[in-house]
C-alpha cells in the first residue's frame, strides 16, 4: 500500500524548533524527489522545500532560506524537514508529498501535520 506519513508538527513558541519527518512506503523512494508543501487556513498552499532523489539538490521557499533544512534516508525511506526561529507566519498544515523530480507533479500525499508557532 503506498503512504506517505507525516509526523513531528505540534505547538511550538516563535523562536522554537521542529523536526518533521515524512515516512514512506509502497514505493521505490529513492527513485523520487520529496516535497514540502504548507496550506495556512485562507491562503494558498506553497512549497516549502523540495529535495531530489539522491539528495544532492534542494531548494526552498524564499521566507525560509537560512531556517528550514530539508534532508533525506534513502536506507529509512524518510524525508526530513528541520525547522528553526520559527515564526508565527510559518503556521499550517505542512505535507509531503513525492514527484519524479522537483518542480514536476507531484504523485503521492501525505495526510499533512499540524504545525502552530503561538506564545
Amino acid at each position: 500500500q503506498l503512504q506517505l506519513v507525516e509526523s513531528g508538527g505540534g505547538l511550538v513558541q516563535p523562536g522554537g524548533s521542529l523536526r518533521l519527518s515524512c515516512a514512506a512506503s509502497g514505493f521505490t523512494f529513492y527513485d523520487y524527489a520529496i516535497g514540502w508543501f504548507r496550506q495556512a487556513p485562507g491562503k494558498e498552499r506553497e512549497v516549502v522545500s523540495c529535495i531530489n532523489s539522491s539528495g544532492s539538490s534542494t531548494r526552498y521557499l524564499d521566507s525560509v532560506k537560512g531556517r528550514f533544512t530539508i534532508s533525506r534516508d534513502n536506507a529509512r525511506n524518510t524525508a526530513y524537514l528541520q525547522m528553526n526561529s520559527l515564526k508565527p507566519e510559518d503556521t499550517a498544515v505542512y505535507h509531503c508529498a513525492a514527484a519524479p523530480e522537483c518542480g514536476t507533479g507531484y504523485d503521492f500525499w501525505g495526510q499533512g501535520t499540524q504545525v502552530t508557532v503561538s506564545s
